[in-house]
C-alpha cells in the first residue's frame, strides 16, 4: 500500500514540475497565435499575422543577422580553441588543474559580474563596442568552456596508438590530426558547434554591457520589451525558441553519433 501512494506522490510531483516548466511556454505559443493587439487573454481568435509582421521587419531580420553572423563566429572559434586545448590537455603539464579552471570560470561566474569585467577590460584597452569585436569576444568567453567540455571527453578517448602508428608511418602531426583524429572526432566537434551556436544566439547579460549600435536578438527583443509591448512580441519569442531548440535538438544529435561511433570504435 505505502508503495502505491510513494508512486501516487511520484507521478503527481512529476507532472505539476512539467507543468510549471512548460506551461509557460505553451501559454507563449498560443498568445503567438491570439487576434488581439494587447498580449494577454481572453482569446479573440486565431490569426498568423504576427509571424508575418516577425518576417517583415526589417530591425528584426537585421538583428538576426547579427545574431547568426557573431554566433557563427563565437561557435567556430570557441570549437577550435576547445579542440586545441582538448588535445593539450590529453598529456601532463605543468598547471594543468589551474588552466582547467581557467577555463571552466565563465560558466560559474554570474553574468553581471562576467559582462562588467569584460566592459572594464575593453574600456582599459580603448577597444569600441562592435559586433565582431566585443561582442564576438565576449560570445567566445562564454561559450568556450562549454565547448570545451562536450569536446574534451570524446578527444580523450580517442586511440593514442592509432597516433603513434601513424607517425611511425611517417605522418606528421597535421596528417595525423586530419586523417586520423579528425575523422574520429568531427560529429562531436559538429555538436560542439551546433551547441556554442544555440548559446551565443541566447546570450543577453554579457551582450548588453559590450554592444554598440548593432543589435543581436535578445538585445533587440529586450529593448522592445522596455519600450512597447507590440503584439508581435510572442510571435518573435517563440521563433527565437524554435531556432534555439532546433540548434539543440540537431546538436543532440550529433553527439548521440559521436557516442555510437565511439562504442564501435571500442
Amino acid at each position: 500500500m505505502s508503495d502505491r501512494w510513494a508512486a501516487i506522490a511520484q507521478r503527481t510531483y512529476v507532472t505539476m514540475f512539467l507543468v510549471a516548466l512548460y506551461m509557460p511556454l505553451v501559454m507563449l505559443v498560443a498568445l503567438s497565435f491570439n487576434d488581439s493587439r494587447i498580449i494577454g487573454f481572453p482569446w479573440e481568435g486565431f490569426t498568423v499575422r504576427w509571424y508575418l509582421q516577425v518576417l517583415e521587419s526589417r530591425p528584426l531580420l537585421e538583428a538576426f543577422a547579427n545574431s547568426l553572423l557573431v554566433g557563427a563566429a563565437a561557435a567556430a572559434i570557441a570549437t577550435a580553441l576547445a579542440a586545441g586545448l582538448g588535445l593539450a590537455f590529453r598529456h601532463e603539464f605543468r598547471l594543468k588543474k589551474l588552466l582547467f579552471y581557467a577555463i571552466v570560470s565563465p560558466i560559474v561566474l554570474p553574468g553581471i559580474a562576467g559582462g562588467v569585467l569584460l566592459l572594464l577590460f575593453f574600456g582599459l584597452l580603448g577597444v569600441p563596442p562592435k559586433l565582431l569585436t566585443t561582442v564576438l569576444v565576449a560570445h567566445v568567453n562564454w561559450a568556450l568552456p562549454f565547448a570545451f567540455l562536450v569536446l574534451y571527453p570524446r578527444l580523450s578517448r580517442v586511440d593514442s596508438a592509432l597516433e603513434d602508428a601513424a607517425r611511425d608511418l611517417g605522418a606528421t602531426d597535421l596528417q595525423v590530426f586530419t586523417r586520423v583524429i579528425w575523422p574520429t572526432i568531427w560529429p562531436a566537434a559538429a555538436a560542439t558547434f551546433l551547441f556554442a551556436l544555440s548559446l551565443s544566439f541566447d546570450e543577453f547579460i554579457r551582450t548588453i554591457f559590450v554592444t554598440g549600435g548593432e543589435r543581436t536578438i535578445p538585445i533587440h527583443f529586450w529593448i522592445l520589451v522596455i519600450e512597447e509591448l507590440t503584439p508581435e512580441l510572442p510571435a518573435m519569442a517563440t521563433t527565437i525558441v524554435l531556432v534555439t531548440v532546433c540548434l539543440s535538438a540537431l546538436a543532440h544529435t550529433f553527439l548521440r553519433f559521436s557516442k555510437g561511433g565511439a562504442n564501435e570504435q571500442h
